[in-house]
């Protein structure tokens, strides 16, 4: 694998936080969202929210790396850069998304007994996570940059 522009993961590991403030914000998602848990407001603020930010964080940042490493795998070293693109890594992202974080939300949610459409918000969400931050670290693992060296 080439060396890793460490900016494309930072801003990659933030895509999951900055598009759940839009998407699960009550003008969009979030009133359905938790209607689908049986949740209000009042126990949402019950949460230990920097315990849930810091772990979520985590977990971008794990996700973004191996995204980095989807995106930038062997094949495309001799592509003259065909293949190096927001569009293409759009492309791996949402692969990912629909071939393997929805059927893992869909087969714990079925366990769970959660309702569809509360794993249809989230698959969503993730769907969309999963393209921006390929997109994002797709084109710019391919920036010349100090970081990256």
């Amino acid at each position: 694998m080439p060396p890793i522009n460490w900016l494309s993961i930072v801003i990659a590991m933030l895509i999951p936080m900055l598009l759940g403030f839009v998407y699960y914000h009550k003008a969009l998602f979030g009133n359905a969202w938790m209607k689908s848990l049986g949740l209000t407001e009042e126990d949402i603020q019950k949460g230990n929210m920097g315990m849930i930010f810091g772990v979520s964080l985590v977990c971008s940042f794990l996700i973004a790396f191996f995204i980095v490493g989807n995106v930038n795998g062997a094949g495309q070293e001799g592509a003259n850069g065909e293949f190096d693109t927001f569009k293409h890594g759009v492309f791996h992202g949402v692969i990912i998304g629909i071939f393997l974080i929805t059927p893992v939300f869909i087969t714990n949610g079925l366990f769970e007994r959660k309702n569809w459409t509360n794993m249809l918000i989230n698959a969503g969400y993730w769907i969309i996570c999963m393209a921006l931050m390929g997109g994002v670290l797709d084109a710019m693992n391919h920036w010349p940059n100090d970081l990256a060296h």
